[in-house]
């Protein structure tokens, strides 16, 4: 399978027309049209369902995007690393993160880092611990911001001094929100939005101090902003972590903290013996470096 016949596919799919994606490739069509043809032969299943104006992709088209897209991400990715020399000039390093401003902590350090190498490009990528964790398996993260307190163990990590606590995102009319905490017992039959990452019944399980299966779910979500929007909309109340959201005059929900507190702590997070790249082991020496100063006063109180 060749990569360029990859990215022809690709195009394809995003085009979502054979002559279109022939014109943005500088190929005719019937050229095109052999190769897809070779590609659907190769896989040995049709990938394209070809109408009179559109394609489409079939299901076993739609894996192939997925893994189309990280096989070219993945080489991207070691033709930097291969570029580079023993002087640090260029390079790219690839960073995941869960929503939450303890980014702002590697924000400090991509900005030293570049303020000494201005060649090298970050490339950020936000997602749940579930995602960033599968990412890194593959070797398309370098990095990862995890909430959370279960890490796995093929993973070394950091753990920072920033922390998150959990509440409840709430519509501004709701007589929930004319409260300053939420406890175990209010949640009892509320339609609630809960995140469906593997941690999170680990994480409110000893809160709620009954069986988490008892709470009425009726949406799962995997990064808030959206959630809020059917929250705002009377769906039903977000179980999330605070400043991930607009609470502001212009939105029409707000965040009640959880009480008792529920603390929710973040790691940096990236896998054992991973080879890196020298413009990335040189970024890895900085943040932790950073990372490091910035918990220690935490440490030693």
């Amino acid at each position: 399978m060749e990569l360029r016949v990859l990215r022809y596919f690709l195009t394809v799919a995003r085009e979502e027309s054979i002559s279109g994606a022939a014109q943005a490739l500088h190929l005719s069509q019937p050229t095109l049209s052999r190769q897809l043809m070779a590609l659907e032969e190769e896989v040995g299943k049709p990938l394209l369902i070809r109408g009179s104006r559109h394609v489409t992709l079939t299901e076993d088209g739609i894996l192939l995007r997925k893994r189309a897209n990280e096989i070219l991400e993945l080489v991207e990715k070691a033709q930097s690393e291969l570029r580079e020399t023993e002087l640090i000039t260029t390079g790219d390093i690839y960073i995941g993160g869960g929503e939450t401003d303890g980014m702002a902590l590697i924000a400090g350090a991509v900005q030293r880092f570049q303020a000494r190498y201005p060649q090298v490009r970050f490339h950020l990528f936000s997602a749940n611990a579930d995602d960033l964790l599968e990412r890194m398996e593959k070797g398309l993260l370098d990095f990862g911001l995890i909430l959370g307190s279960t890490i796995p163990g093929k993973y070394d990590s950091l753990r920072l001094s920033a922390k998150n606590h959990w509440g409840l995102v709430v519509p501004k009319d709701s007589p929930l929100a004319g409260q300053e905490h939420i406890t175990p017992e209010d949640l009892r039959d509320l339609p609630l939005l809960i995140s469906r990452q593997s941690h999170v019944e680990a994480e409110l399980s000893p809160w709620l101090g009954y069986d988490f299966s008892a709470l009425r779910v009726v949406a799962s979500y995997n990064l808030i902003y959206n959630a809020a929007l059917l929250v705002e909309a009377g769906v039903g109340y977000a179980l999330t972590l605070n400043h991930l959201i607009n609470t502001g005059q212009d939105s029409g929900v707000c965040f009640r903290p959880l009480f008792p507190t529920l603390e929710c702590g973040m790691s940096l997070v990236w896998p054992k013996y991973q080879v890196r790249s020298k413009v990335t082991q040189a970024f890895f020496r900085l943040l932790t470096e950073h990372l490091r100063a910035l918990s220690a006063p935490t440490q030693n109180q």
